[in-house]
């Protein structure tokens, strides 16, 4: 269906085992000073390449596909100052490691984050993509790099000699002003920084490499690494898979594999034809890997993982970008731990966590201890890429007679049918659905994995909304009272029961609400149920605007302690709502079972064009209302 869409509506279509859109757009769109829009959190890997890449929610891409431009609230800019030189095991994975230790999850919301100073020109193009990329983990609008030599390297390797050229030329204009000022300053001194590993749950727990295993067992983390996974859209380029190689066949040497099960994503169908031609894929696979589609895969829970059972706690490290609650592989009680691909190789041939590969010794097959040496790897392939086979499909010159026909019978696919526009009123007596405790991301609320199938069946994958969610009254996983039959039941299935009752409801959530993927689900899902709102602490970008987009009223708390004063049983009414406004708070008036009521301020980052969103039903609903 995608496929005939894209021929339809003359867009490009990248086949299924292209790789993930990330790696393929540093290979083939991003250069020095474009500014690009993607549906993904993951869009500042383009950053690695000088250019402005922003993820956003799908409505906001529709806009810009239907010529209407796109708006974003002018970011504040963080300075990250680098000198010194990465050398060693300290790879440019570290170094976002590091900055998601200092600025936390939601340090970076609402601004962006440059890197600059004499340390830059260590790292190459590659490495500052996965700095770029993993900016997401603490919320920043963008990340990007200054244009250097390492750009004009990887242009001239992925076939853009020419941009190379005329970037050369601009080059003043793609490089911070002198004298600039931040409205924050980072300094990292390389020399000094070393090995990082984040986690469990949060991909901002940042500790040493060194030190990992005897927090660990301070916490009552599982030592014992039952899988190691390398690869994803943060680290698997091609310098990745040669750093990781190169640990791995000092094992191979001294007759070791892995202790853990290992397995490799490679990035792009290029990186596998390459890595594959040039043996690091061979190296990876005798040392125990198993090497995986060119796809997401277990870094969004798309992995048949049946060595433990759900519930079994287990530790796994990867190189990915996220380790939230069950993401990989749907299990709550999985530690995962991100880092850079070669610490993961490293811990995986180890088996455990306590596991220090500067200064620790593994035993050789012969019983001879050994050291493993520092890694290494090429920044790019001596012989040019391979680019493998011929994946993308490119529009026809007239797709106006082709036909996209979804069945009604599907259960993967279902056309969208219009929201229904506000009422004219102020919102009245809506229930508290759930009152959310503590983090909840878009993978709390939409989850991946075995869901993404019914990606294109909003019905279908609205089953799975807030099931990842902890409900404050309980502190149980998708387990809320229907007030309407004082039954408990599944968060979807307590939504369904209230809208065919005509009753309206609210979430209720705590700080940094809808942080990680941008996935458009997690606000259509509410939509579609019969949420009016969200009201929480505060929110992570991206959400907060797919919410608008979709008629949500995403509110926050004036006073954020008022979360305390929210109930499980309590009616909530909006008013307000004809005398909407930018800037002008709204009111929550919340009705407590023993009668009792408060009246509570509400505040929005709602701007005219917002609000008739709201009005309309939807931005798509306001769209056709202009045609």
């Amino acid at each position: 269906c995608i496929e005939f869409a894209g021929a339809k509506y003359g867009v490009g279509f990248w086949k299924p085992g292209s790789g993930i859109i990330h790696q393929i757009i540093l290979e083939n769109y991003a250069y020095p000073g474009v500014m690009l829009i993607g549906t993904d959190s993951h869009t500042p890997n383009g950053g690695g390449l000088g250019s402005i890449c922003i993820g956003v929610g799908g409505a906001d891409a529709v806009d810009v596909m239907a010529g209407i431009a796109w708006e974003l609230k002018c970011p504040k800019v963080i300075g990250v100052k680098l000198t010194g030189t990465l050398s060693g095991w300290t790879s440019p994975k570290d170094v976002i490691l590091k900055v998601a230790g200092i600025l936390t999850v939601k340090g970076g919301t609402g601004a962006i984050v440059e890197y600059h100073g004499p340390g830059v020109d260590s790292i190459s193009c590659t490495g500052m993509a996965t700095i770029c990329n993993m900016g997401a983990e603490i919320g920043a609008t963008t990340s990007v790099f200054p244009y250097n030599h390492r750009m004009r390297t990887y242009l001239e390797k992925t076939g853009r000699g020419q941009i190379a050229a005329l970037a050369d030329e601009y080059s003043d204009s793609l490089v911070p002003d002198e004298g600039c000022e931040y409205d924050e300053l980072i300094e990292l001194n390389l020399d000094q920084l070393k090995p990082h590993i984040n986690g469990p749950f949060t991909p901002d727990l940042a500790h040493p490499v060194s030190e990992v295993g005897a927090i660990a067992e301070k916490n009552g983390w599982p030592l014992e690494v039952k899988v190691g996974l390398i690869g994803s859209c943060t680290n698997s380029s091609y310098e990745d898979m040669g750093r990781a190689a190169s640990v791995a066949k000092q094992a191979l040497d001294k007759g070791l594999t892995c202790k853990a099960q290992f397995t490799v994503t490679p990035g792009s169908e290029q990186i596998r034809a390459t890595i594959e031609r040039d043996g690091y894929s061979k190296i990876l696979g005798d040392v125990g890997g198993v090497v995986l589609a060119n796809a997401c895969g277990p870094c969004i829970g798309q992995w048949d993982r049946q060595d433990v059972k759900k519930g079994e706690k287990n530790t796994i490290v990867t190189s990915f970008n996220r380790n939230f609650t069950a993401r990989n592989d749907a299990n709550p009680a999985t530690h995962a731990f991100v880092t850079s691909p070669e610490i993961v190789t490293a811990l995986a041939i180890a088996g455990t966590l306590n596991f220090n590969p500067e200064t620790d010794y593994l035993t050789a097959a012969n019983g001879e201890k050994f050291k493993l040496d520092p890694p290494n790897g090429d920044e790019l392939p001596a012989k040019d890429f391979d680019p493998g086979q011929d994946t993308y499909q490119h529009p026809p010159p007239d797709g106006s007679s082709v036909k996209v026909d979804v069945s009604p019978t599907s259960n993967r696919l279902q056309l969208l049918e219009p929201f229904g526009k506000w009422c004219g009123g102020d919102l009245e007596d809506m229930k508290v659905l759930i009152k959310v405790k503590g983090k909840c991301t878009t993978d709390h609320i939409s989850a991946a994995g075995p869901w993404l199938k019914f990606r294109g069946h909003l019905d279908n994958i609205s089953n799975n909304m807030l099931i990842g969610a902890v409900n404050s009254e309980n502190d149980a996983i998708n387990k809320i009272k229907n007030y309407l039959t004082g039954e408990y039941g599944q968060v979807p299935d307590v939504a369904r029961h209230y809208k065919a009752n005509s009753v309206s409801w609210v979430v209720v959530g705590d700080d940094n609400y809808g942080e990680g993927s941008s996935r458009e689900h997690a606000a259509l899902e509410p939509r579609h149920l019969g949420g009016k709102a969200i009201i929480v602490k505060s929110f992570a970008r991206i959400h907060e605007t797919n919410l608008k987009k979709q008629g949500v009223l995403p509110l926050t708390f004036s006073n954020p302690s008022d979360y305390d004063k929210i109930r499980p049983d309590d009616t909530i009414s909006i008013r307000g709502l004809k005398t909407f406004a930018p800037g002008k708070p709204l009111t929550a008036l919340v009705k407590h079972s023993d009668g009792s009521e408060e009246a509570l301020e509400l505040n929005h980052t709602f701007n005219e064009t917002q609000i008739e969103w709201f009005q309309a039903g939807s931005a798509l609903n306001r769209m056709k209302e202009l045609q």
